[in-house]
């Protein structure tokens, strides 16, 4: 690993490093993909990486291609003492608005770890039902804290992939490019072909 990308590294882990020193020996990052869309889930990823974790390249999902996020995607979910996913449906969001859709996918992917950790590190987020295991809310923390990085990472390929299926059955959209957000093309294809499943109606009425 080169000098550059070690420092990087280090002082994504910084943060991790002082709650460590409190006391703490399991830290769950947790992060989010897919609040914005006009289409399809949004994606809740929870994620124990052990402590001396240093995986080259992790960083905020929104930083690297899709193709490396694919390769650190594996090395993460390889690599973590555990990690969980909650993915909750377009339906739901409707039905729920976004905000309480990403607190229960964030609740939901707690409930898949199979270690429970001794905190909980997550981006942004507040009043959410951690399980009754203390949490810490990040502003950004997706670019400052190592492990909610590394979930950032499960979060958006997880619903990348999920977005690449559905291209399968509604080719016209073309979901496997810009994965539900709202692009001109994306845009223009509602106009044209009018709402598919996937679309959460909550975010298109604009549109038709």
């Amino acid at each position: 690993m080169k000098e550059k990308e070690l420092e990087r590294l280090t002082n994504l882990k910084q943060i991790e490093k002082s709650v460590y020193k409190e006391g703490y020996k399991l830290i769950c990052g947790i992060d989010e993909a897919g609040r914005g869309p006009l289409a399809g889930p949004v994606v809740v990823a929870s994620v124990i990486m052990p402590k001396d974790s240093m995986i080259e390249g992790v960083n905020d999902s929104k930083k690297i291609s899709e193709k490396k996020r694919e390769k650190l995607y594996d090395l993460i979910t390889a690599e973590a003492v555990s990690y969980g996913v909650g993915i909750i449906s377009q339906e739901e969001i409707d039905e729920i608005n976004i905000l309480n859709a990403t607190k229960k996918g964030l609740t939901d992917s707690l409930k898949e770890l199979k270690t429970k950790p001794d905190i909980i590190l997550v981006d942004a987020l507040r009043d959410i039902d951690t399980l009754k295991i203390p949490y810490r809310s990040v502003i950004k923390g997706d670019a400052k804290i190592y492990s909610i990085a590394c979930a950032s990472i499960i979060a958006k390929v997880t619903r990348d992939r999920i977005m690449r299926e559905w291209d399968k059955i509604y080719p016209q959209y073309g979901f496997s490019s810009h994965k539900g957000y709202g692009t001109a093309k994306h845009i223009s294809a509602i106009k044209e072909y009018g709402l598919s499943p996937l679309h959460r109606k909550s975010f298109t009425q604009k549109f038709i």
